[in-house]
């Protein structure tokens, strides 16, 4: 879904109906556990930047929800835990919002906040 929005409220508003709990969760998990992250509209999509670098951040596609991680650590750290899904270098991708492992993403996300590593350019 390409989006417009300047806002992750105007971005949900723009989802399908199917996918909106979903990326409520995420969003949720995001705020949790990355407290001290900056919440923005960056490459317009919801993101989580740390020191002016987007580090986390979802967005709601054709065919998919994707939630990608930038510190590439994170991922690398996961490559067990991440078998069987649709996944590449630095993001996730669930066609069913259903199917989505918030424990997973929550999981990620704290790897993400105490990462010493930055986000790989």
């Amino acid at each position: 879904m390409k989006s417009t929005a300047t806002t992750i409220d105007a971005y949900l508003l723009e989802v399908p109906e199917n996918r909106l709990p979903a990326l409520i969760s995420l969003r949720q998990l995001c705020q949790k556990h990355l407290p001290d992250h900056v919440e923005d509209m960056t490459y317009n999509m919801p993101s989580y930047s740390a020191n002016g670098q987007v580090e986390v951040a979802f967005a709601s596609q054709k065919q998919h929800i994707c939630i990608y991680f930038l510190i590439h650590s994170v991922m690398l750290n996961n490559q067990d835990r991440l078998k069987g899904l649709n996944h590449g270098k630095g993001c996730i991708r669930y066609a069913n919002p259903e199917k989505i492992d918030f424990q997973l993403i929550a999981d990620l996300l704290d790897q993400t906040r105490t990462a010493e590593e930055r986000i790989c350019s």
